[in-house]
């Protein structure tokens, strides 16, 4: 592999700051370029889609003070947020603070629901926080009824309804099992259980002694959720159609309340009987008038849980291919503009967290749904779904047909081909801290790849693999769990360095590592069970130079061009 070191693009970069003085800002860590002094190209670090408070929004309530709080899962945290002006403040930070849904008992304790470590967690009013429950895996909706007793439903991994001790003493009840994974769920006045059945499309009345289960309701897509007002109107939103019926307890009859977009995930009402939703796919909070349908906004963002990327030039202007979790986009690398290709809830979409793109194809992975998906970027079809993985945490298609896949939880390289994966081919094992995968382009475009760099987080590796044998170099080793990386034009490697928060460069060569960037708003903790990865930091490397970066820690998008001696970029 040659190299051109008079034209390098990244060589000889420094920085100690993680923006240049492009604009006002009042973010401490974008307060100028500090320290170029012997640098020959010092980068200019900026945001080119803005981030959010939230790395994904989900579960929501209120206190009996009308104050909200809601959950978000990925980002292990619950917030405070003030509905008048949207302004969030951290209530439980992580780890505890993963929420997928979240209810007040009558004493002020919170009690949440942490899906991806199966456990219940309870907050007394004096801010001690302790275990519930644990082992219930997809653990996911929390209510109490009228006299203080607790319940929670397993969806997703699980399928059961479960009564809890608040006190956390005697062993959980199960109430029934196997209903059709009921979801969030709600008491009406007079004590009875009213929830969705996800899966088949109904919102059903259950009684928590005797477990009988009756329809009340039915012809959803994908009810999420039900929660009751003060005279016990039944409302209901079905996420895959962005619409929030109310219904009528007694005859079931329904009628359309408001018209959003897919992506609803829950609702809550305050003592007023104001009614608020969250939408995990824009990331948002609003609030929808009962009467009317009208939404306000208090808060959203243009990216989600922005994961991997992968960029494309066109027509003179790059185009980053993110895959934003709950749905997967295109980022304008000029304007930062974003357009949504599919939409999570809506369209036939595996939850992508990684992306690659190669001939007109996009390979997305998610070790949240445990498949990989290839889709064709002119016409959008999907292509080929691979499930039947065990975390698949990065996936690149070497050939037509053929799949490259990082499946983490068993530690494998693995090689899929033939009618929907079935032939299945384990190139190395042993390799349980994968991260991120790229091809080395081969020499002619059409030929199918024959190296791989893979990054292994735990043993602060790159490694590069020969996919015909799964035979190994180190390419550079000493790294702090190394993620998400890119090529450039000549060959060198741009990484995310996640546990220093910083971008480097690494000469494939002689494996020396020059950093390019520090002070970036990644590498967010991995949750515990979750592969080491967690939310890959997506790196892309254009043929102009311009470096795309994604940020989990701010729900953003960094772009990273060459400043010349004059301030220009």
């Amino acid at each position: 592999m040659h190299h051109n070191h008079r034209n390098r693009l990244l060589a000889g970069a420094l920085l100690t700051a993680a923006l240049s003085g492009c604009g006002d800002t009042d973010d401490p860590t974008a307060q100028g370029l500090l320290d170029t002094e012997g640098t020959r190209d010092p980068w200019l670090v900026q945001y080119l889609v803005p981030g959010a408070d939230f790395l994904g929004v989900h579960g929501l309530t209120f206190d009996a003070d009308d104050n909200l709080y809601v959950g978000s899962v990925i980002g292990q945290t619950i917030y405070r947020v003030d509905t008048t002006t949207g302004e969030a403040e951290i209530f439980v930070g992580p780890p505890e603070g993963m929420a997928d849904d979240l209810e007040f008992g009558p004493d002020g304790t919170l009690v949440w629901t942490s899906i991806l470590t199966g456990k219940v967690h309870a907050r007394s009013p004096d801010g001690s926080i302790r275990v519930l429950a644990e082992d219930l895996p997809g653990i996911n909706s929390v209510a109490f009824d009228n006299d203080g007793r607790l319940f929670v439903t397993q969806v997703l991994w699980g399928d059961a309804l479960w009564e809890l001790d608040p006190k956390g003493e005697r062993e959980p009840r199960q109430v029934i099992a196997d209903q059709g994974h009921l979801n969030g769920f709600d008491f009406s006045r007079s004590g009875e259980l009213y929830g969705p059945l996800l899966y088949k499309g109904k919102v059903v009345r259950v009684d928590v002694d005797s477990g009988e289960l009756a329809t009340v309701a039915s012809g959803f897509r994908i009810p999420v959720a039900v929660n009751l007002d003060s005279r016990d109107n039944l409302y209901v939103p079905d996420t895959a159609l962005g619409r929030i019926v109310r219904v009528d307890i007694d005859n079931g009859e329904k009628t359309l309340v408001a018209s959003l977009t897919p992506g609803i995930d829950n609702l809550a009402l305050d003592s007023r009987d104001r009614l608020f939703v969250t939408n995990m796919v824009d990331n948002a909070i609003l609030q929808v008038n009962t009467r009317t349908g009208a939404t306000r906004t208090l808060t959203h963002s243009a990216l989600a849980v922005p994961g991997g990327i992968d960029v494309v030039r066109e027509d003179g202007v790059d185009q980053v291919y993110l895959a934003d979790l709950f749905s997967f986009k295109r980022v304008d690398g000029d304007s930062g503009a974003v357009t949504e290709l599919k939409r999570g809830l809506r369209d036939r979409l595996e939850m992508p967290m990684t992306v690659s793109v190669r001939r007109g194809r996009a390979t997305t992975s998610s070790w949240f749904t445990n498949a990989v998906q290839v889709m064709d970027l002119n016409t959008g079809e999907s292509l080929a779904i691979y499930h039947d993985l065990d975390h698949p945490v990065d996936a690149l298609e070497i050939e037509p047909g053929v799949v490259l896949v990082a499946e983490q939880g068993r530690g494998r390289l693995l090689r899929l081909s033939g009618e929907q994966g079935t032939e299945r081919k384990t190139l190395r094992k042993d390799l349980p801290g994968m991260a991120a995968l790229r091809a080395l382009p081969p020499d002619d475009a059409d030929d199918p790849v024959r190296y791989v760099y893979l990054t292994d987080t735990q043993e602060g590796k790159l490694l590069r693999i020969d996919v015909r044998d799964g035979s190994s170099k180190v390419i550079a080793a000493g790294l702090q769990q190394p993620e998400g990386f890119d090529l450039t034009t000549e060959g060198d490697i741009v990484l995310a360095e996640v546990g220093q928060r910083r971008l480097v460069r690494i000469d494939p060569e002689d494996g020396e590592v020059t950093e390019i960037a520090r002070n970036l708003a990644i590498g967010f903790p991995a949750a515990a069970g979750t592969p080491p990865g967690y939310v890959q930091t997506g790196v892309g490397v254009s043929p102009s130079g311009a470096i795309y970066v994604s940020a989990d820690r701010s729900s953003g998008m960094y772009k990273i061009v060459p400043q010349q001696a004059d301030g220009t970029h």
